[in-house]
């Protein structure tokens, strides 16, 4: 597998360069100047110091994602695991989860129950209504603040466009998609009314997923030999027709987005958005292939209920000439998540249903003031609060009964007040300094049930701050070059999950509150070089280094001098949340663009990362959310109204002895080796898009993924990836 790899990459390179030395190459062009606004200003990316990448609606539009997940690896840059069809958890330089911040217009969709395990949230995106994704890597924490350690993945989606003739203007889109290997059905419209001072814009989307085919080349571990099945009131293990066929993995979806927009002058602009997406329930799969000692299944259902997310969003801009500043946004979110855990084991009428929903309140007021023609500043201040409901019930599905029961979380309250300013200051038309401060306190109020389990407490508190800073640098010696740096820290603050984690106690062991948490500190720099090589030729390169300190593990702890109490019936050990271990993470992003004559294209992303932490016991381990190296090779054709593509995707292999620690314990998951432990293969899958434009109004994009039928499964991931695929997606213009 690495030998072909190499050799795919080699022999694709080697043609590439050959062909930028011809004589017919076009002019030189000078590096691509892109305007992001990730860092909620519009800048232009030659004068920011952190690496940034653009998926823009082109780019959506060829690759045709399923879902927001499948969207953010187009980059080629950010790692995806899932553990069901129904899902996506990014990887960034090694960070995931809560340690990686997701914005929607600007607003933050962390909540105080985004976890250290894999997430799901960012399938309620709909690709269809995203104009463009910008994913900043490193710290972000000050513009973001909490979460933003890895890496910031922002979404800005459909904008209402206004008329710029007297008539109004009506146009939108309607597109249609099948994809073979899981009998997808989607639909899609939109449709922008402009006027001159008013405009709107409306967007839905419906998805229908059947269940997952995965490939017919690769390890047999992986097969779906048999599956649960409730019949006549029994649990029936039943043999799957189809080992390829991953059941149960089927959902449906749908995304609603409604915008308005008001411009009465140049100086104010109001846009209020609606979202609305709701999932199916739909099965984690990956604790529908856990099986028991004797190899049945371990349960007879696993499933998430419904995924529910509805956003209001008000967003207003102001241009002034007033002392204070030139231009103002204001932001007013409220957002409403739902999302629940239904599971039940094998044989047992007893079903549990735990339910979270979270109502988020943010308010962000941003500022940005030219100070002189070389000099400018950025500030602003942020409000978040998250009111959490927790609620438990446990059914007996035989006797029809239902009755209260523990709730997966406290009850709680979580706030972040923080306030920043960040300086931008052109030394010269070569050299660009920027730097940045945030001064954030965060609270966290929890009342505990102590009805199912018998705490020595019904109450935890938490009230802290953190300070995080950022310098960079922009150095561009000639046309050709781009030198960056960036040294900035970051910090994740404790959230209903972390406090929460007391429901993990047990006979033997209680896990009490600990009031003296603090924030995690992250503390990275990078270095970015991009260099234009010759004419066509582009190279960009990127190193970094992140050191978390303050991670929070569970560790023994006291409770009021004792470091045992009784805790239901038993002498048991106090345990607690503790700021008490470190990380670290290290890694380099490469990649080549090459614009190749007649046409053609060229590029490769490659991303290499390493890392360790610490555990709850003391030990070390490989760091669990540092992917193995991976990346994206294209090879691509553009003639008028044609578009093509050849892509390798591929990832290296992670042995036994490099696996985190607690991957090792999750043998489902993964291939086996000689030895019997598990380990995650390595893998490729060979792609083939294309698109053609028939006329103005009519295009029609298709394609077949995984050409070579592969059986795979990327690192951590609960469920195989897509055998082949046939993809066929129509779009007509209004």
């Amino acid at each position: 597998m690495k030998n072909y790899l190499s050799f795919f990459v080699l022999l694709c390179s080697v043609f590439a360069f050959s062909q930028t030395v011809q004589d017919s190459i076009a002019s030189s062009k000078e590096l691509t100047e892109v305007i992001i606004s990730a860092n909620r200003w519009k800048q232009n990316s030659k004068e920011v110091p952190q690496k940034v990448s653009v998926i823009t609606t082109r780019n959506i539009t060829f690759h045709n994602p399923q879902t927001a997940a499948d969207l953010l690896t187009i980059s080629g840059k950010v790692f995806m695991q899932k553990s069901q069809q129904g899902g996506g958890s990014p990887m960034i330089r090694g960070f995931a989860t809560n340690r990686l911040v997701y914005a929607i217009d600007g607003v933050r969709m962390n909540t105080a129950i985004f976890r250290g395990g894999n997430i799901q949230n960012v399938i309620s995106l709909d690709p269809f209504a995203t104009e463009r994704t910008e994913i900043v890597f490193g710290p972000g924490s000050v513009i973001y603040g909490s979460d933003a350690i890895g890496g910031v993945m922002s979404f800005q989606t459909l904008s209402p466009q206004f008329s710029n003739e007297e008539k109004t203007v009506v146009s939108g889109s309607a597109v249609t998609r099948y994809s073979s290997a899981n009998n997808e059905n989607t639909g899609h419209f939109d449709v922008n009314v402009g006027w001159s001072k008013w405009a709107a814009v409306t967007s839905i989307s419906s998805n229908d997923f059947g269940d997952l085919k995965m490939g017919t080349h690769g390890p047999d571990d992986y097969l779906r030999p048999f599956y649960v099945q409730r019949q006549n009131g029994t649990d029936v293990i039943v043999t799957n027709e189809d080992p390829l066929v991953q059941k149960p993995t089927a959902y449906s979806q749908i995304n609603v987005m409604q915008k308005l927009r008001y411009k009465p002058n140049e100086k104010w602009d109001f846009q209020y958005g609606l979202h609305f997406s709701e999932t199916s329930s739909y099965a984690r799969y990956d604790r529908h292939i856990r099986y028991t000692s004797v190899g049945l299944p371990r349960y007879g259902a696993f499933n998430y209920g419904p995924q529910k997310w509805t956003m209001n969003n008000l967003n207003i801009t102001h241009h002034s000439n007033s002392k204070l500043f030139d231009q103002m946004v204001l932001r007013l979110a409220h957002q409403f998540f739902e999302e629940s855990r239904v599971s039940r084991n094998i044989n047992s009428p007893n079903r549990d249903i735990r339910t979270e929903k979270v109502n988020a309140y943010s308010v962000n007021i941003d500022f940005s003031k030219t100070i002189a023609l070389n000099h400018k500043i950025y500030y602003g201040v942020e409000y978040v609060l998250n009111d959490v409901n927790s609620s438990g019930v446990n059914q007996d599905i035989v006797a029809g009964t239902s009755q209260a029961g523990p709730s997966r979380y406290p009850q709680a309250i979580w706030e972040s007040m923080g306030v920043y300013v960040n300086d931008h200051y052109l030394l010269s038309d070569k050299f660009t300094l920027q730097a940045g401060l945030r001064y954030n306190t965060y609270r966290l109020n929890a009342d505990f049930d102590t009805t199912y389990y018998p705490f020595p407490f019904t109450k935890a508190t938490i009230d802290n701050h953190s300070v995080t800073g950022s310098v960079g640098f922009v150095y561009r010696p000639t046309k050709k070059w781009v030198i960056s740096s960036n040294v900035g820290t970051a910090f994740r603050s404790p959230n209903v999950d972390d406090i929460g984690k007391v429901f993990d106690s047990e006979p033997g062991a209680v896990v009490i509150p600990n009031p003296k948490l603090v924030a995690e500190y992250a503390y990275n720099v990078d270095f970015n070089v991009l260099k234009q090589v010759g004419k066509n030729v582009k190279i960009d390169l990127s190193t970094y280094y992140t050191y978390l300190d303050n991670a929070l593990v569970r560790r023994d702890f006291t409770l009021n001098g004792a470091s045992q109490i009784m805790y239901d019936g038993e002498l048991s050990q106090v345990q607690a949340i503790q700021n008490a271990a470190h990380a670290f993470v290290y890694g380099v992003q490469a990649g080549i663009v090459l614009n190749l004559p007649s046409g053609f294209r060229f590029t490769t992303d490659l991303n290499y990362q390493k890392g360790e932490e610490e555990l709850d016991n003391g030990r070390k381990s490989p760091s669990r959310h540092a992917a193995p190296f991976f990346g994206l090779t294209r090879f691509g054709f553009t003639h008028s109204k044609l578009d093509l593509e050849l892509n390798l995707q591929y990832s290296d292999e992670v042995a036994y002895k490099d696996l985190a620690e607690e991957e090792r314990g999750k043998k489902e998951i993964y291939a086996l080796d000689r030895n019997g432990n598990p380990y995650s293969p390595s893998w490729y899958a060979l792609h083939f898009k294309s698109m053609y434009k028939f006329t103005d109004k009519l295009t029609i994009t298709a394609g077949i993924e995984n050409i070579t039928d592969q059986r795979y499964r990327p690192y951590s991931s609960g469920i195989a990836s897509p055998g082949k695929n046939f993809v066929l997606s129509v779009r007509a213009i209004l």
